[in-house]
């Protein structure tokens, strides 16, 4: 794409988009932003062991803040359009934070998901593979694998790209680099796969031994865990990765270029919807945290690991 391809792109699109983003981006910015400090000040105040879970929870905690961040810019970005003044490097790390939200958060729900699954559906072995030590190491990993691969494979301002502008455009080279897009679509479909089925163990394990007469609200509440981290997983992020796959194929002419400016449109709008996880992820925030809080030590999730 050249740069009059580019800023004919942006024209074509930019006012819908426009709108479309201070819609979504104000009440996420606002509410992303309650969300985190409301869960810090609960874990620093309330939380006295921290658990798997709540590491989980700190690391979307971090990757949410970095997101927050990027969303001013963003807005400020569609306004100036092609008059960008921050400089591409700036420019460039900018959408580097937002894609590192996006694959951090999908990995660290899937092990969320995972480490639910393993606790129990495997209780015996949960003791030597589950830890707050050990999904701390697995936060740190992801963090700084989806740092770093994002940075060195992400290259928004490669040659031919409108350094003028940002956010408005990958460069051409990204959407010819088809290993970039199947390591891209293959982290989200494959997590999709493993969390539907861990979800559906978890669900299909805690009903089964369910006593009858009795809610057991341990077991309701990690039940509660798995199906919102699911969900959110799901309503956030699958559009943009069908969104994604569509306008690749328009790219590189396996479908008719007559839809490429309509799904280009697809791919803007959809990365604004995807942000949406900042706010949702507080609703997994919320059952963490009422789970610590009623029981430190977790011992609602090791009771509903026993069979009878």
């Amino acid at each position: 794409m050249n740069d009059t391809q580019a800023k004919g792109d942006i024209s074509n699109i930019s006012a819908t988009v426009e709108l479309f983003q201070l819609i979504m981006y104000t009440p996420t910015f606002t509410l992303g932003l309650l969300f985190n400090v409301m869960a810090l000040s609960f874990l620093f105040f309330k939380i006295k062991k921290l658990s798997e879970s709540t590491v989980y929870m700190i690391a979307l905690i971090f990757l949410d803040t970095l997101l927050l961040f990027t969303l001013p810019f963003k807005i400020v970005s569609y306004h100036l359009q092609d008059n960008w003044n921050l400089g591409s490097v700036f420019c460039s790390t900018l959408e580097s934070l937002y894609f590192i939200n996006m694959y951090g958060s999908i990995l660290i729900s899937l092990c969320i998901c995972v480490d639910r699954y393993i606790a129990i559906q495997h209780p015996f072995k949960a003791p030597t593979l589950r830890s707050p030590k050990k999904a701390a190491t697995v936060c740190a990993v992801i963090c700084l694998g989806t740092s770093s691969g994002t940075v060195s494979t992400f290259q928004l301002h490669g040659k031919g790209h409108n350094i003028s502008s940002c956010f408005h455009n990958f460069s051409k080279s990204t959407w010819e680099n088809a290993g970039l897009f199947s390591a891209l679509e293959i982290t989200f479909f494959g997590s999709m796969a493993v969390m539907t089925f861990c979800t559906a163990q978890i669900i299909r394990c805690l009903r089964r031994y369910r006593k009858p007469g009795n809610p057991q609200t341990h077991m309701a509440r990690a039940e509660k865990v798995v199906v919102t981290n699911l969900a959110a997983f799901l309503v956030c992020f699958t559009p943009y990765h069908v969104a994604y796959f569509l306008y690749f194929l328009v790219k590189n002419d396996i479908i008719h270029t007559s839809f490429q400016q309509v799904l280009r449109a697809l791919v803007q709008v959809t990365l604004c919807w995807a942000n949406l996880n900042c706010c949702l992820d507080g609703v997994c925030y919320y059952f963490v945290l009422k789970e610590s809080l009623e029981d430190p030590l977790q011992n609602g999730e090791k009771t509903a690991t026993r069979r009878p």
